[in-house]
């Protein structure tokens, strides 16, 4: 039997979502929170499967209650059921560690059906939610990742030199080497890398 809490400040609509869950015949909610407060009191001593979460509460918010319920129940998961849609309470609530974020208005069946999603380790989302999560994606910059080359600090300088266009001659001037010694070293680059000329070694300076 899968157990649902609910902390959610309205009472008549906590009253409502409870009654869909408890007509479900996998389900039982037999815990009802109206503020962050007495769920952080309570919740510890006997939690749940899940936590249906609002953001909006009197004192401390949904957020802060995950926060700290995170820490105390770690085994139980967390859905958003809430009016707000905007990037700073997604974030922040997936942060926090919520697994699912379904809006208010969805339908009863919409709601029951992310929560057995969850359940089985799914991350349930509204539509529009999942949406502007890939849209923030997408605007994001790209990481930028460097490649550790096997080779020390001084080849890699030379070779960063290598990959400018510069002569060997230019290159053991600006490194105070001599000229042999410059291709001993682009000779053990090459070597270390695994290449045959200087368009493959500095393409592997660039990643």
């Amino acid at each position: 039997m899968m157990t649902i809490a609910l902390l959610e400040d309205l009472k008549d609509l906590a009253s409502m979502i409870q009654d869909i869950v408890e007509a479900e015949p996998d389900m039982s909610c037999r815990q009802v929170y109206h503020t962050a407060e007495d769920a952080i009191r309570f919740l510890p001593q006997n939690p749940t499967d899940i936590l249906v979460v609002d953001i909006g509460l009197p004192r401390a918010s949904g957020i802060e209650a995950m926060q700290t319920l995170g820490l105390l129940c770690p085994a139980m998961q967390f859905c958003m059921f809430t009016v707000y849609e905007d990037d700073e309470k997604i974030f922040r609530s997936l942060q926090a560690g919520a697994r699912g974020y379904i809006l208010k208005g969805s339908t009863p069946a919409h709601l029951v059906s992310a929560l057995r999603e969850l359940y089985h380790g799914g991350s349930p989302m509204s539509a529009s939610i999942a949406r502007r999560l890939l849209e923030l994606i997408r605007r994001m910059p790209p990481i930028q990742t460097t490649v550790a080359l096997p080779i020390t600090p001084r080849e890699r300088e030379l070779l960063e030199w290598l990959s400018q266009g510069l002569l060997y001659k230019e290159i053991s001037d600006k490194m105070g080497i001599t000229t042999g010694t410059v291709k001993q070293h682009i000779h053990k680059i090459y070597q270390k890398l695994h290449v045959t000329n200087r368009t493959e070694a500095t393409n592997r300076l660039k990643g």
